[in-house]
């Protein structure tokens, strides 16, 4: 098949093509929604300046409809001769339609074509990736409301340091997940400004209306300058994944947690033989594999923005094939991180918390700090208190003050979950997701 930029008589070797277009048909079929979405917004908009009249643009609404269904259903195939996703929808409304699929290309390059289809795709991507840390973050407001009376120690450089709760715990996974949901909020709202329109990154002659097309697409608005258009690839995808890492790095965190506590050495809490595996040697074993793999795969996403960097290192303006590698990075992240979550969220909701876990001796120097505040509260100055416990440890004739008085806020005798629920709500309705879901049906409709 004749390529999109190739010249009459001119072929490119056929180790070239290999080399060039690389996995591009296997990343572009995640694009394929996205590519008939932008080309039935443009086709309207072309409409609406004359560039087609209005029964081209039907023709071409209708068959951009039909094959829309197939890049969902999973019968949509990007064609061995066929260099990417764009190829192929433009061939195949030429196959249908003949001239008409021809001039759907009018004012619009390959640059600006693939930007607005990545633009779309990690939109979509990163509200499927907010609502699945919306439900570990449910999860983890349940779990912690649930055991806000069972204690935990505390600990700072794994050493045992003073009372904390499993609903502290559960509840600071929750908050940091809150203070993620921003980072994800940042990255769609970066992700959801309209590229289209800029040509190859010089716009065109023709009086696009890139206003409408904002509108058609749900864009929360453009990429004004055409040159900066083309200068967001690349920083999309690495702003997109700086925030994929951030809540990785809030699922490896968990996750080691819950190795050590699960380990007989903590014994804070178990996981239930079906979240196990054996060893094939020793028969009492009983590993946390899923929270290892968990920690390993959430540590993999955060190398992934470095990834990015390096490629785009030294690039000066302009597009660079170079960016065409990004696609291997990005589009699997999004389903590896996917896939974290919803392990997460099915750990969490089986993990047996133990209960009175403080009543043990060897945690009594966890309420030194209790027993300081106790003679405070008596009239000695601090510092004189805190010499005196020193002194009480050291000959042997403290005694633990078990019963705890906690209640500022965010505290065990406080958690306030119920402003940490309020601030995720703020963050997922920064979004704006709603305006984007109903645009895309309507230009389905």
């Amino acid at each position: 098949m004749t390529k999109l930029w190739q010249k009459e008589g001119v072929s490119t070797a056929a180790e070239i093509d290999r080399f060039t277009v690389g996995r591009d048909r296997e990343m572009d079929l995640h694009l394929a929604p996205f590519d008939v979405l932008g080309n039935l917004a443009h086709a309207q908009m072309l409409e609406t300046i004359g560039l087609l009249s209005p029964t081209d643009f039907e023709q071409l609404a209708t068959e951009l409809k039909r094959i829309y269904p197939q890049t969902q259903s999973g019968d949509f195939r990007i064609e061995d001769d066929v260099e990417d996703v764009h190829s192929q929808v433009e061939l195949m409304l030429t196959r249908a339609l003949g001239d008409v699929g021809k001039k759907i290309h009018s004012g619009r390059s390959r640059n600006d074509q693939v930007l607005v289809d990545l633009k779309l795709f990690t939109r979509s991507r990163l509200w499927q990736v907010a609502e699945a840390t919306r439900r570990v973050f449910d999860r983890l407001i349940a779990r912690s409301d649930e055991h806000k009376n069972d204690l935990l120690p505390g600990y700072t450089h794994l050493q045992i340091a003073m009372p904390s709760s499993f609903g502290l715990w559960f509840g600071a996974y929750a908050e940091a997940l809150s203070d993620d949901m921003l980072t994800l909020q940042t990255a769609y709202r970066f992700a959801n400004r309209n590229p289209l329109g800029s040509g190859a990154g010089y716009g065109s002659s023709f009086p696009l209306n890139r206003t409408l097309t904002t509108e058609l697409l749900g864009f929360e608005g453009l990429h004004v300058n055409v040159v900066y258009a083309q200068m967001s690839r690349g920083k999309t995808e690495q702003t997109a994944l700086n925030a994929l890492a951030t809540v990785a790095t809030t699922l490896a965190r968990l996750a080691m947690d819950i190795c050590l506590y699960n380990s007989q050495n903590f014994a804070f809490l178990t996981l239930p033989d079906a979240l196990t595996t054996g060893s094939s040697i020793m028969p009492h074993k009983k590993n946390p594999d899923v929270a290892e793999l968990l920690r390993g795969k959430c540590n993999r996403l955060k190398a992934l923005p470095m990834e990015v960097t390096l490629v785009m290192s030294n690039l000066p303006s302009g597009y660079h094939r170079d960016m065409q590698l990004l696609k291997e990075v990005l589009m699997p992240a999004f389903n590896d991180l996917l896939d974290c979550l919803d392990i997460a969220d099915y750990m969490l909701e089986h993990i047996q918390v133990k209960p009175n876990l403080l009543d043990d001796s060897k945690y009594d120097l966890l309420f030194s700090v209790e027993r300081v505040n106790e003679l405070v509260l008596s009239g000695i100055p601090f510092r004189e208190a805190y010499r005196t416990v020193g002194k009480e440890i050291a000959e042997h004739t403290y005694l633990p003050p078990r019963a705890l008085h906690h209640t500022h806020e965010g505290s065990i005798g406080n958690l306030m979950n119920e402003q940490i629920v309020a601030a995720m709500e703020q963050a997922m309705a920064g979004f704006g997701a709603d305006k984007a879901l109903a645009a895309e049906q309507a230009l389905l409709a």
